[in-house]
């Protein structure tokens, strides 16, 4: 993970791991369920990938730190587009999923569904 062409590489993928919640190993440690990444022909790096669940706890973190405040303090309207937007990246297929981001957007489990039946209507 190492060789000094593959630097920019790992560089330009890193944020995207990060934003994923994923973790970058060493090619050569990679498991069944890592993705190894090839550089000019040469693995470069293995990503490996959170558990759904983590990944939504991931994703809550970072809209918070984009929005620059914790998710329950934002209005209602801002509320209802954060819901869309996890919706939008299948935070709700995840298992617990509704209780979740209820819980980080300081609403009922009911307010989340409204949120999300708004949409749709």
């Amino acid at each position: 993970m190492t060789g000094t062409g593959d630097e920019p590489f790992i560089t330009a993928v890193k944020p995207l791991v990060d934003a994923m919640g994923g973790e970058m190993v060493p090619p050569d440690e990679a498991g069944p369920d890592d993705v190894v990444l090839a550089w000019e022909g040469a693995d470069v790096v293995a990503v490996r990938l959170p558990q759904l669940a983590d990944s939504l706890d991931h994703i809550l973190a970072a809209m918070e730190r984009k929005q620059g405040k914790p998710l329950a303090d934002l209005d209602r309207k801002a509320k209802q587009e954060v819901v869309r937007i996890l919706e939008a990246r299948g935070a709700f297929s995840v298992r617990h999923g509704v209780e979740t981001v209820a819980s980080a957007l300081g609403v009922s489990r009911f307010t989340v569904y409204n949120y999300l039946n708004r949409d749709k209507a």
